[in-house]
């Protein structure tokens, strides 16, 4: 079909007829010829009813030779089985579903069957809406991934005209379902022509608690559908299936452009296809941007529909695809470049930008197209298009603050299906007591703030709630919340989440480490400001109905209110599961305004409030673990009566200025910036402080210690120890690089933090595996052993004795829970290893030798500093243990496997599988543990046959595609998001998305191929830290800042590869030029003049003006400054 409606965008001459007559010499009437209209400098369209509406749909577009640019392509994109009328339902419906896990009724008609539908509930309905009364022949449901016991079993489908009046279909009994994903078809007695359909289940398979199912097909049974032509391109009700974005919108607005079609050549396939006529003149200043979803689905595993870009057709012939321009990141706008490129994620949006201002200036814009280019086939593919604009690009100008590069909003555009970071806009002070954020789902304990995949019905995001937080991530969950939430309703406010939620904009939102500021579409405005243990809060309203809700996630919480006074007091033991040890908070509060009304009841509550002539609210609150009198102090040290807004604000953007400052460069793009200092926010924003002043000493409420007394409403029960505590942290997790970061840029509070954690041992025994605030059972392996190791052999200055104490103890000590230790001790000492009947015993056995490593290290230089023999011995019984890891080493498989305390493996080596993830692997698979001997790389090297063979290990790692396959789930229950986004890193098996990965690219050092480092570290960063502007900005959960941190030093060129060795790898850097401002007062300067996205490799290297040859530098050398130069080609 070729539909075209024709207009252009530019001004238009209005004329009585359809064309001009003017009088000849002879008397006769002539047209004359149109005038040109004058060019517009701007263009965008979101696809809404406001918005310019396509000139063309489904319309290749034509060449300059009058041929179409279009071959190998056609129209013919279906999905499921024949007739399959899915993709015209306008509409679900359902009883219930599991929003937190993304597993949504919008998933039954996704043609995804790795997606599904759950609620928890043994029975349950779903009602589709199609565009149009349809007739239906048969009808299919998919089984999701797990848990056959959830499968329906029993169901009717039902019919109707209008939605309220049903009639019976079909009903089924006793239908069983024999694998996973499997597509069952059913056949109707007769026809039946309806708009709605329903599905009731009324039986599951057995479950008591759940009910879920992959997909749901409608479908008229036609099989000689007509093939389009050409590749299709219209507006529809946008994708489903995201993990992320909301389901029937497009990026904004409801609606977007689809693209989709069959490649049916095998070489290249393309089709560019026209959408928009316009006239738009390009300057230097023009940028086009976009928003792109290319989808796939997970059996496809060929990424065939990122091979998309926009085109524009200029008026001289030219196109925008021939001119060379790039993206944001540096690569091809073109399909075949940004396909090549690997940049587009797939079932997720995608933000593109391009300055065509450099390559198209003077030239002025024709037409808008939507391309598909692939170099091979056959393939079906399809995405959608939305947000198009060409514009004014304002100019780039260096912020004042290093601070307002940083946005707290990247990370949040995640799910547990697929972690884009996995963060929430926190507002604090670096290390703060608290963290205070807007809530965009007030009942959540887990993701608690949701960029768009909980927009409401018109795609906007919505706040419930501004919160006290305290949640190290989504999968420990939030603990100690306590929520208010401004009012502009006239009368009592209702206090229910969905009443009072409040819509916005993102670009109505100023997302920052020391300000978060929102103004709603109802005009409301909310802003906070932190401090440590307080925060302040303005809330502007638009006219005289001004009023404050309070709430909490759970009953599990008091609030008192004092009208009187303007005050209030309250509780809160809200906490997740994983929230181990978290004791009573307490929580006091004074309005600036006169009260004139409210009430409460449980945790809810309102108050009413003369807002005076400016209509503004300004709220201080603080927080304290000990007690509600505590809290009161702890406003008045922090926000005493006479602060303003204005200067907490700017008091927590000094804080975070000079944190940020620590690192300058040159040379970076926008984008960089903000990469790298949201990055050092995300660092500095853990671990963070659990203590308090009283009386001028520091003391804390202890999670470690066993409560001494009951708490009261005004007092805590826990035990009161003096002195300083951190927590919220996962050492598995921030090891890596966090915890070197720290000790590299500040290296004093790199002591206090390490003291801070060394408490918890002097409190309660133990150093916390993962603190949160106490001891929780998560991870494999007590890494605070080799991260504070690390720490010594650095020259931080802390308690180290104590340090040592308590990771020998970790090391040697049968642990009296799960929660502390160790797990397999009863054995592993004396079997060298934690055999099979431990939970990931490889994994505990491989992290186990990297500790004792690092304990190793440190007793080596206690006994060097102390002299005392305990520490030479036990260096050396450490140092012996370290290298056991030969013996988890399955030659005939060429892979570390577990063994059983008998020695034998888990798996004949014949039969070994190293894509098989789970059993004896934590969050991997054999390919993910392949290389985690970074502390003995040449005895690693010498099980794969030498350096060489640890290089060709190393190709093959990154070959070998990751799948993410139902067939390789192993031990877990279906495929887990971390299968997910380690395939769509596409890096073989090197899965970028969690942290197990990331030393390895750098193992290249070792095996004597520096330049595999340099090239494959430089698509990491260059392709996997983007979409800092929609709230992505990271692949994989970014855990505390250690992926931060990994960009850090990856992008200062060296990174910390053997934990406690006192030195770094070298990489390849990113910038230019980068500053570090030592604590000492001395400079690390890095030099990479000749450095770009294509010059990547190091071709020699100075330090301090001399020729360096090694591919390592001690960190004693770079901490004291100096200059490090990087010749690049």
């Amino acid at each position: 079909m070729q539909y075209r409606v024709r207009h252009r965008w530019g001004p238009a001459v209005v004329m009585t007829t359809a064309f001009a007559l003017a009088v000849g010499s002879q008397g006769a009437a002539v047209a004359l010829p149109d005038a040109p209209a004058k060019a517009d400098r701007e263009f965008a369209s979101s696809f809404e009813a406001d918005d310019p509406a396509p000139d063309w749909t489904d319309t290749v577009d034509t060449g300059k030779d009058g041929r179409k640019r279009a071959s190998g392509v056609d129209g013919g994109y279906s999905t499921g089985i024949p007739g399959n009328v899915t993709e015209h339902v306008t509409g679900v419906r359902a009883s219930a579903e599991n929003t937190g896990g993304r597993e949504v009724k919008e998933n039954l008609v996704d043609n995804e069957p790795a997606t599904k539908w759950l609620t928890f509930a043994p029975t349950g309905w779903v009602e589709f809406d199609l565009d149009a009364p349809t007739k239906i022949a048969k009808y299919a449901l998919t089984s999701a991934n797990d848990h056959d016991e959830r499968d329906p079993l029993d169901w009717t489908l039902k019919g109707s005209a209008d939605g309220e009046n049903w009639q019976t279909l079909d009903t089924r009994a006793g239908e069983h379902f024999g694998e996973r994903f499997q597509t069952k078809t059913y056949e109707l007695a007769e026809t039946a022509e309806f708009q709605h359909f329903r599905l009731e289940i009324t039986k599951n398979n057995g479950a008591g608690d759940a009910l879920q199912l992959a997909d749901v097909q409608l479908a008229t049974g036609d099989t000689e559908v007509p093939t389009p032509e050409d590749m299709l391109s219209f507006v529809d009700e946008g994708p489903v299936g995201s993990p992320t974005a909301k389901a029937n919108a497009g990026f904004t607005g409801k609606h977007a452009l689809r693209y989709a079609g069959r490649h049916t050549a095998d070489g290249r396939g393309y089709s560019y296809n026209k959408v928009f006529d316009v006239n738009v003149k390009v300057d230097r200043r023009s940028e086009l941007s976009y928003k792109i979803f290319p989808s796939m689905a997970d059996g496809d595993l060929d990424y065939d529909a990122t091979n998309v870009s926009v085109d524009l057709a200029f008026t001289d012939g030219t196109y925008l695809s021939d001119l060379k321009a790039t993206d944001q990141h540096g690569f091809p706008l073109t399909p075949r470049g940004q396909g090549d490129a690997k940049i587009l994620y797939v079932n997720q949006w995608n933000s593109v930008k391009s300055g065509i201002g450099s390559v198209a200036a003077g030239k002025t814009v024709d037409r808008i197209l939507i391309a598909y280019d692939s170099p091979k086939g056959p393939a079906k593919f399809r995405g959608w298009l939305d947000d198009v604009a060409i514009e004014q690009a304002a100019p780039e100008r260096p912020k004042a603050h290093l601070s307002d590069y940083a946005l707290t909003t990247r990370g949040t555009n995640s799910s547990g299906s697929f972690s884009r970071g996995n963060n929430f806009p926190a507002t604090a002070v670096p290390h703060g007591f608290n963290f205070w954020t807007p809530v965009t789902n007030a009942g959540s304990l887990s993701w608690i703030y949701e960029y768009a995949s909980g927009n409401n019905d018109d795609n906007l995001p919505t706040v419930q709630a501004f919160s006290a937080s305290h949640e190290p991530s989504p999968w420990m969950g939030d603990r100690q919340t306590f929520q208010v939430m401004p009012s502009a309703a006239s009368g009592t406010p209702d206090t229910g989440r969905d009443a009072r939620e409040l819509a916005f904009r993102h670009e109505n939102e100023t997302a920052r480490p020391y300000y978060y500021g929102v103004r709603f579409e109802n005009g409301v405005k909310a802003e906070m400001a932190p401090t440590d243990h307080a925060a302040m809060m303005r809330f502007t309203y638009p006219g005289d109905d001004a009023s404050v809700i309070f709430d909490n996630v759970e009953d599990k919480a008091g609030l008192t209110l004092d009208k009187e006074n303007g005050t209030f007091t309250g509780y809160s033991d809200v906490k997740s599961g994983g929230s181990a040890g978290a004791t009573r908070l307490f929580v006091y509060g004074e309005f600036d305004s006169k009260v004139t009304g409210g009430d409460s009841s449980g945790v809810k509550g309102h108050l009413r409030f003369d807002a005076g002539r400016d209509h503004a609210v300004t709220l201080r609150i603080a927080t304290s673990l000990i007690s509600v009198d505590q809290a009161k102090d702890n406003l008045r040290q922090e926000i005493p009566k006479r602060a303003s807004f204005d200067k907490v604000k700017r008091d927590a953007q000094k804080q975070w200025d000079q944190i940020l400052g620590k690192v300058e460069v040159e040379g970076a793009t926008q984008d960089q910036l903000t990469t790298l200092y949201s990055g050092l926010y995300r660092l500095y924003l853990y671990p963070n402080a659990g203590h308090e002043k009283v009386d001028g000493t520091y003391k804390y409420a202890s999670p470690f210690s066993k409560a001494v007394k009951d708490n009261t409403p005004t007092e805590t029960g826990a035990k009161i120890v003096d002195g300083k505590v951190y927590v919220n942290n996962g050492f598995w997790d921030t090891y890596r690089t966090a915890w070197p970061a720290y000790s590299f840029l500040t290296p004093s509070q790199a002591g206090e933090l390490v003291d801070g954690f060394v408490q918890q041992y002097k409190d309660g025994g133990w150093t916390s595996r993962w603190s949160s605030p106490g001891y929780a059972d998560l991870m494999t392996g007590t890494s605070s052993d080799v991260a504070f190791a690390d720490a010594y052999v650095k020259g931080v200055d802390f308690d180290a004795k104590a340090a040592y104490d308590a990771a020998v103890k970790n090391a040697t000590v049968v642990p009296p829970s799960s929660g502390v230790g160790r797990k397999g001790m009863e054995t592993s000492p004396f079997l060298g290893y934690a055999g099979t009947d431990t939970h990931e015993g490889l994994s505990w056995s491989l992290e186990g030798y990297l500790n004792d490593y690092g304990i190793a290290k440190m007793g080596e230089k206690l006994y060097k500093e102390t002299g005392e023999k305990r520490y030479k011995d036990e260096s050396a019984y450490f140092l012996n243990r370290a290298q056991d890891y030969v013996n988890l080493f399955d030659a005939k498989a060429g892979f570390f496997q577990g063994k059983d305390n008998k020695g034998n493996w888990r798996v004949d080596s014949e039969k070994y599988d190293p894509r098989v993830w789970g059993y004896d692997y934590t969050e991997t698979n054999g390919w993910g543990y392949a290389f985690t001997a970074p502390q003995d790389s040449r005895g690693l090297a010498n099980l794969y046959g030498g350096r060489d063979g640890l290089g060709d290990k190393l190709d093959e790692y990154l070959s070998t595609p990751e799948t993410a396959s139902p067939d390789l789930k192993g031990s877990y229950g279906g495929v887990i998001h971390e299968m997910v986004e380690a395939r769509d890193v596409r890096m073989g098996m090197y899965g970028h998305s969690n942290q197990v990965a990331h030393h390895a690219l750098y193992m290249y050092d070792a095996a004597g191929q520096p330049y595999k480092t340099q090239k494959n570290i430089r698509e990491v960063l260059q392709r996997l830290y983007t979409g800092s502007d929609i709230g992505q900005g990271y692949h994989g959960d970014e855990d505390n800042g250690e992926q931060s941190a990994w960009f850090l030093f990856s992008s200062l060129g060296f990174y910390p590869l053997v934990m406690g060795s006192g030195e770094y790898a070298i990489g390849s850097p990113l910038f230019k030029k980068a500053t570090v401002h030592l604590e000492n007062g001395r400079e690390l300067v890095v030099k990479a003049p000749k450095n770009s996205t294509t010059n990547v490799y190091v071709q020699g290297l100075k330090v301090n003006g001399k020729r360096w040859n090694s591919t390592s530098l001690p960190h004693s050398l770079i901490a004291k400054g100096g200059v490090l130069e990087f010749d690049m080609g």
